[in-house]
């Protein structure tokens, strides 16, 4: 009761907002530009390869996702899976009640339990105040491309975000990071819940520094007019006593389950008996999954691109829960956890009759999220790409249908002001990465009137040509002078360039404007010297653009292969 009230107070507080923002922030419209993803180093080149030459990794994958054809074998396949459809369901019904979802959310679960419907999935950890900006950007992927393959097959597609619950790394999920009002990152980091870094990040409940958190948070951001409502939806969230998982969970129903997007809490205790049987034939074949993924390892790095996980042989695909988290793997005849030793038997006994003690790993995560789904496809970042396409033979060890693989998008949102900054000089943008300032000079370089640069090649010139003729007359007075005027030269050509240097510093004390716009746009679009839509939370943008920003994503994200979209908003 508690979540729906607070979702409702949020709903209406956005209402209020949604029309101010939209009249306001967006009155000059949108503009995008598509950049090849290959030119980036952050973005991993096998992202390129699907999307530009996919018959390379077409052995990897289940099917090329720009073909209608294999996305309507897919669809065929997936449905002729058998999946307990009306128990997924009733435990979504479930969460969704507890966290007081929205009509939209609750509709698009229940479509799940008929035998027709089908789903594109995709996931994250649960990313403090939402993560990342790419998380709600693979989201927003999974929505539209659900839409997408509706409209183009007939059929009753659903998005659904797996939340990464089971995950212990508390410090890889426990910060946000944002812009103050003067584009520096602040980062804000959550203390620590007790059992942080042992225990699942499900298991962990916020206390009351969480508050603390959230008027750091407030402080960082700079007010606006959407700060409010924003603040209020995040402290219904995240909250004293609430789940670190559930407050995730929560937020980004609030924000994308109007659009019908079903979140799954993957700790969910009702869900582990519906795969008990994969955790007991993963136990009785311990190493099994782990060679197929070296083996497909072997066969990706063949192709050119390196394999994002090298498991050991003998280990399971499997976590042994008893309060930590610990890796299993097989020892002679026994399976460890931890300090324990067990025999097969013992443990395999245990999954079948308390399989809320096992949780899988990286490798089985996406045959147990596909075998309580009917998942046609999958919405993958660029390392998530990597480690799927290893994973073709454990589908089929398993006898779940393997998805086709989507590429989430990628993006960098920009205001105005530097958008217009970036087309005015016609700055690259992988030239703003660097945190130093040979971009920014080679700009104010390019400022200086042509007269000045002109005189200063002809004066290099005339003197290297003057020093030469000199260099070569020396000798005949006396030869011990030529090292003499060739270290005048030298001198010389050094005085040169640092009237130069001194010229181009004179140019930035003139024209402090530009290196004001250019250290705002560097600072928006690589904070810290790392890409936008890795190191900012969307909090940030949401704060500064407003709720109208989700459907300004939804209509300017393109379902487009391989481009990295830059956003004007």
């Amino acid at each position: 009761m508690r979540a729906a009230h607070l979702f409702d107070m949020f709903q209406t507080a956005l209402r209020e907002y949604e029309a101010v923002s939209a009249e306001t922030t967006f009155a000059e419209g949108s503009t995008r530009t598509a950049i090849d993803v290959r030119r980036f180093s952050w973005i991993r080149p096998l992202a390129g390869d699907y999307a530009f030459n996919f018959a390379n990794v077409a052995s990897l994958y289940a099917g090329d996702p720009t073909s209608a054809a294999a996305w309507s074998d897919a669809i065929t396949r997936t449905r002729a899976a058998a999946r307990p459809r009306a128990a997924v369901a009733e435990l979504l019904a479930a969460q969704q009640s507890r966290r007081g979802a929205p009509p939209a959310a609750r509709e698009a679960a229940a479509r799940l339990a008929t035998p027709q419907t089908v789903a594109i999935v995709t996931g994250q950890q649960a990313g403090v105040f939402g993560g990342p900006l790419f998380t709600l950007l693979k989201a927003i992927t999974a929505l539209q491309l659900a839409r997408k393959t509706a409209r183009d097959h007939q059929t009753e597609v659903v998005a659904v975000f797996w939340v990464d619950a089971e995950d212990h790394d508390w410090n890889e999920i426990a910060s946000c990071t944002v812009l103050d009002q003067a584009f520096q990152p602040q980062t804000i980091t959550l203390p620590a819940p007790e059992g942080a870094g042992e225990r699942p990040i499900a298991a962990l409940t916020l206390d009351s520094r969480v508050e603390h958190s959230l008027a750091e948070l407030e402080a960082a951001l700079g007010p606006t007019e959407f700060t409010a409502p924003l603040l209020t939806g995040l402290r219904g969230a995240y909250r004293s006593g609430a789940g670190a998982a559930d407050a995730f969970a929560q937020w980004l129903e609030t924000l994308l389950g109007p659009h019908g997007l079903i979140v799954f809490d993957s700790s969910d205790l009702a869900a582990k008996p519906l795969v008990a049987d994969l955790f007991t034939r993963e136990l009785r074949e311990a190493g099994r999954t782990s060679a197929l993924a070296v083996a497909a390892g072997q066969t990706l790095s063949a192709r050119g691109h390196q394999p994002q996980v090298v498991p050991q042989p003998d280990s399971a695909a499997l976590f042994h829960v008893d309060g930590a988290r610990r890796p299993i793997r097989k020892q002679g005849d026994q399976l460890v956890a931890g300090e324990r030793a067990f025999s097969v038997d013992a443990l395999s006994n245990e999954a079948t009759s308390a399989p809320h003690h096992f949780s899988p790993n990286v490798l089985l995560r996406p045959i147990v999220q596909d075998s309580l789904f009917p998942t046609i496809g999958y919405v993958a970042g660029p390392s998530e790409l990597a480690y799927l396409g290893q994973l073709r033979d454990v589908y089929a060890r398993f006898g779940v249908p393997m998805p086709i693989m989507y590429p989430r998008a990628t993006a960098t949102l920009v205001d105005s002001a530097t958008a217009r900054f970036l087309s005015r000089h016609d700055v690259e943008l992988a030239d703003l990465q660097p945190q130093d300032e040979s971009a920014l000079n080679r700009l104010l370089q390019a400022q200086l009137p042509q007269s000045v640069e002109t005189a200063l090649r002809e004066a290099e010139q005339a003197l290297r040509e003057r020093m030469a003729t000199l260099i070569d007359a020396v000798p005949a007075i006396d030869p011990t002078l030529a090292g003499a005027a060739k270290t005048t030269l030298s001198k010389m050509e050094h005085d040169l360039r640092a009237l130069h240097g001194k010229m181009i510093q004179a140019a930035k004390r003139r024209d402090e404007t530009l290196r004001r716009q250019f250290t705002r746009a560097q600072g928006q679009i690589f904070p810290s010297g790392h890409a936008q839509e890795r190191t900012l939370g969307s909090v940030y943008f949401l704060n500064r653009y407003g709720p109208a920003l989700i459907d300004r994503l939804f209509a300017e994200l393109p379902l487009d292969l391989g481009h990295h979209w830059i956003i004007t908003v």
